[in-house]
């Protein structure tokens, strides 16, 4: 009787600890708003870095990636899922992602990545001053820097021609800084709004009969999304197209000046590891990227009519041949 009484109470005991749920993985959530090469880059430097830092999705940590496809309620719902399913840390990787992961996320600490100006956001006044919960990478793109080799490759270019998203902060900001820099290089800047990446094509077109020297695109999610159309109407009429997106000589521009954004999501990453082990984001000020880089694709340029200077050609990162 005494036996059977204490396997009965071992197997309460067994019954017990198997009906409690085991621990949770640390669970970090991905907030993208498109499908883009730029937001791919960020996710996989961002990966790479937790991998690096010893964390394991599955095995010691879970990822969740959310990805709106451009749809920004959809963002916020997602924002909200998040937190309504009680992940650790948010990182959401663009203007638009932040700012939904900003209002479902006062109590969750957010790392961010590949955002314009996180000021103009609400992330907070400065890289120091910012909200208790939240840091993260600035991208603010190197305008100047940009337009100098612009001036540099083309002497007599006049008016550079852009495309822009109204309904993206981060576009609208791009195109000030656009316009504010371009003076000092004697470039007039020529802007056409458009609504979605479906438009792209046709808004280049409508852009490129304004009759611009060249195309400076600003980097916004928008058009790096589908940069091969800008690119093709660009081959179309033989203009001159430079990307504020690095990425973009792969697509087809002549030229780019930018980011390393697997770099940045790199960095962003190891901020993560930086939280996850406890140190408050509060603590840790926002950081900025540093290392402009400048990328050429030599066939484009021969079907947009580019030359490039020698000393652009020993200035750069990567030459596409």
């Amino acid at each position: 009787m005494k036996r059977l009484i204490l396997w009965g109470g071992i197997l309460g005991l067994l019954a017990v600890s198997c009906s409690r749920p085991a621990k949770a993985l640390y669970t970090i959530g991905v907030l993208e708003l498109l499908d883009s090469g730029t937001a791919r880059e960020v996710r996989r430097g961002l990966l790479q870095a937790l991998s690096d830092g010893g964390l394991r999705d599955g095995v010691n940590v879970r990822v969740v990636v959310r990805n709106g496809l451009g749809n920004i309620p959809l963002v916020h719902r997602y924002a909200r899922g998040f937190v309504d399913d009680g992940v650790d840390l948010l990182v959401p990787t663009s203007t638009q992602s932040l700012q939904a992961a900003l209002v479902a996320a006062s109590g969750i600490p957010v790392v961010f990545s590949s955002v314009a100006n996180p000021y103009l956001a609400g992330a907070g006044r400065s890289a120091a001053e910012h909200r208790p919960n939240v840091t993260g990478v600035s991208s603010t793109a190197p305008i100047r820097e940009a337009l100098a080799i612009v001036r540099e490759v083309l002497p007599g270019a006049r008016r550079l021609g852009t495309l822009w998203t109204p309904s993206e902060m981060n576009s609208e900001y791009y195109l000030e800084l656009a316009r504010e820099a371009s003076s000092a290089f004697g470039f007039d800047i020529v802007p056409v709004p458009v609504d979605n990446p479906s438009d792209v094509l046709l808004a280049a077109r409508v852009l490129i009969n304004k009759k611009v020297d060249a195309i400076y695109q600003i980097s916004d999610n928008t058009t790096n999304a589908v940069f091969e159309a800008l690119a093709k109407a660009a081959d179309e009429s033989a203009v001159p197209l430079f990307s504020g997106s690095l990425l973009g000589a792969r697509a087809g521009a002549a030229a780019a000046v930018g980011w390393d954004f697997y770099a940045m999501g790199y960095k962003s990453g190891q901020l993560v590891l930086r939280v996850k082990n406890g140190e408050s984001p509060a603590s840790i000020p926002i950081e900025s990227m540093t290392d402009v880089r400048v990328a050429l694709n030599r066939p484009a340029a021969s079907r947009q009519g580019v030359v490039f200077p020698e000393a652009v050609l020993k200035r750069a990162n990567e030459i596409l041949e």
